[in-house]
């Protein structure tokens, strides 16, 4: 019999898993409302807007050399230091571990596997859809751009769009998008958009993106966010697949605890338990009285309390001058009062 001591690391997570959840019943799972398809169409045609005004070299890739030309790096040394820190809040490797760790134990106080699925849903598309517009379109930076004015499509570069602005909307959004309350939603929504503004034009004042990766970036992410609700469902499916996977396990090992019951399911055995308690106790008086009789050997027998202890040597008890043997008559002489 295995014991919680001896319990793997995985079985002990699964274990904490398995408890009655402290999420309410009826978790708020955002929904694709009209409004939100409405709104994800919006910013869809913002983001084609984009692309098509970089490709035809409209006036908003004049305004890119501009920028670049202004040089804002030249223009404000004295903050170069700190945005050269500040800039990884949009980095892949240091943003996901933080967030992750603070969803990790998200899923481990409300028991459910959902915060970390999500995640993994937002950056799985974040990779597919930046990864291939920037594989596809292959502009270059403006520090590698060659010929002034130009949009600097298809030169083999991989900056529009900006990743580090576009992962800055989708790590720090997560937060806001898997918060249990309107207020806590209000609040990181608040944050969530003053660090992905941020980060983005901290990319141009550096001089590693052109503003319009910046804008693209901001409208991927965005993207990815209010698509979400449209991946609830596989979530919910991984999720219980994760945890019959689980089941089937443990079911092939031997010697496993089993997992705990919920406290609702304990306090709805023992009732049971209570009210089955009288018919249970009458069926073994009845199987009691129905007990064959034993046989005994022929000769007087008496019952327990009468009966002397002996051993194989006789008697336990001490000798006694007073002591008369069991059905002898008393010698002591009776005399009158």
């Amino acid at each position: 019999m295995r014991t919680e001591l001896n319990l793997t690391r995985v079985e002990r997570v699964f274990a904490r898993l398995d408890r009655e959840p402290e999420r309410p019943a009826n978790p708020n799972v955002p929904r694709m409302s009209r409004h939100r398809v409405v709104l994800f169409g919006a910013t869809l045609a913002f983001y084609l807007a984009i692309v098509v005004a970089v490709v035809t070299t409209s006036r908003l890739v004049a305004f890119d050399w501009e920028v670049m030309l202004f040089r804002p790096y030249q223009q404000w040394p004295q903050v170069h230091a700190f945005l050269d820190y500040w800039v990884v809040l949009g980095q892949r490797g240091p943003t996901a571990v933080m967030v992750m760790a603070w969803l990790g134990w998200r899923s481990w106080r409300q028991h459910t596997l959902r915060p970390l699925l999500t995640f993994g849903a937002a950056l799985l598309l974040l990779n597919i859809t930046v990864g291939a517009a920037k594989l596809g379109m292959g502009r270059l930076g403006p520090h590698y751009a060659t010929v002034i004015g130009s949009n600097e499509m298809w030169g083999g570069g991989d900056i529009f769009p900006s990743g580090h602005t576009a992962n800055a909307v989708v790590t720090w959004g997560i937060l806001a998008y898997l918060a249990s309350t309107p207020r806590a939603r209000r609040w990181l929504s608040a944050f969530s958009a003053v660090i992905s503004l941020s980060v983005g034009l901290t990319t141009v004042y550096l001089g590693t993106h052109w503003l319009s990766d910046v804008f693209l970036g901001w409208t991927a992410g965005l993207l990815i966010l209010l698509a979400l609700p449209w991946v609830e469902p596989l979530i919910t499916t991984v999720e219980a697949w994760i945890f019959s996977q689980r089941d089937l396990w443990r079911a092939r090992r031997p010697g496993t605890v089993p997992a705990p019951a919920p406290a609702g399911a304990t306090a709805m055995a023992q009732r049971g338990t209570a009210a089955e308690e009288p018919a249970v106790r009458e069926t073994v008086g009845a199987a009691r009285s129905v007990r064959a009789p034993v046989l005994l050997a022929p000769g007087p027998h008496t019952t327990r309390s009468e009966r002397t202890p002996v051993t194989p040597a006789g008697s336990r008890r001490p000798p006694h001058a007073d002591r008369v043997p069991r059905g002898a008559t008393s010698a002591r002489p009776v005399t009158g009062g």
